[in-house]
C-alpha cells in the first residue's frame, strides 16, 4: 500500500501580498520545500492542489457581494484561474509534484477531494488507483482548506496525518480547533522532523 503527500493550497493570494494573506505563508513555502528536498523520495505520489475560480461571477457566492465578505463562507476575490494570485508561490519547488488537482471553478470548495486533476480525475480516484492508503497533508489554512482535505481524506478511509509545523492558519484559536477536530475524526497531527527531530506516532522519525 503507498502514502501520498498532499500540498494545500501554497498560492500566491494566500501568503503575504495576496488577496487572502496569511501571516507565515511565504515562509511555509519554503519549509515545505526542504521538507521535500528531505524526503520525497518516501513518499509513492505527491500531490498539490489549487483554488481555481471563475473570473465570472461569484463562484456559487463564495465571492462576496456588494455587502462585502464576512471571512467564514465569503471572501474577496482570490485564486482567479490564469492569474498570478492563483499561481502557487515561487519558493515551493513543483520539481517534487507528480499530480495538480484544481478546485472551486465555479462553486465554493475547500477541500483538494472537491478538485479534480487536468485530466478530470477525482482525488479519492487517483488514490484508489495507486492504492494510496496514508496521506500526511501540510499547507494553508490550518482552519479552512487544510481541515477541510484533512476530515474529507479520513473520511474517504485513508490514514491522515497532519504536519503542525508545516501547515499555518489564519486564527490560532480556529486553527487548533480545527486540529482538535481532525484528531476527534480519526486522524492524526504531530510535528515532522523539521521541528526539532520531532517524530510522527509510532516512532518513525520522517
Amino acid at each position: 500500500m503507498a502514502r501520498a503527500l498532499l500540498i494545500t493550497d501554497v498560492q500566491n493570494d494566500f501568503t503575504e501580498g495576496g488577496a487572502l494573506a496569511v501571516d507565515g505563508g511565504a515562509a511555509l513555502a519554503e519549509r515545505i520545500t526542504a521538507f521535500l528536498r528531505r524526503h520525497a523520495d518516501e513518499y509513492d505520489l505527491v500531490v498539490a492542489s489549487r483554488d481555481w475560480h471563475d473570473a465570472t461571477g461569484d463562484n456559487g457566492g463564495h465571492f462576496a457581494g456588494p455587502e462585502g465578505p464576512d471571512f467564514r463562507t465569503t471572501w474577496p476575490p482570490h485564486c482567479v484561474a490564469d492569474t498570478p494570485g492563483a499561481e502557487y508561490h515561487p519558493a515551493l519547488d513543483l520539481s517534487f509534484v507528480d499530480v495538480h488537482v484544481r478546485k472551486g471553478q465555479g462553486e465554493p470548495a475547500y477541500s483538494a477531494f472537491e478538485g479534480t486533476t487536468e485530466a478530470g480525475a477525482d482525488l479519492v480516484d487517483v488514490f484508489f488507483d495507486r492504492e494510496v492508503h496514508a496521506v500526511d497533508i501540510v499547507g494553508i489554512a490550518t482552519d479552512h482548506c487544510v481541515r477541510a482535505s484533512a476530515l474529507d481524506g479520513v473520511h474517504a478511509g485513508l490514514d491522515v496525518f497532519v504536519y503542525e509545523d508545516l501547515v499555518v492558519g489564519i486564527d490560532p484559536a480556529s486553527s487548533d480547533a480545527a486540529l482538535e477536530e481532525v484528531r476527534d475524526e480519526g486522524g492524526h497531527t504531530g510535528h515532522s522532523d523539521m521541528d526539532e527531530g520531532r517524530q510522527r506516532p509510532g516512532g518513525a522519525v520522517l
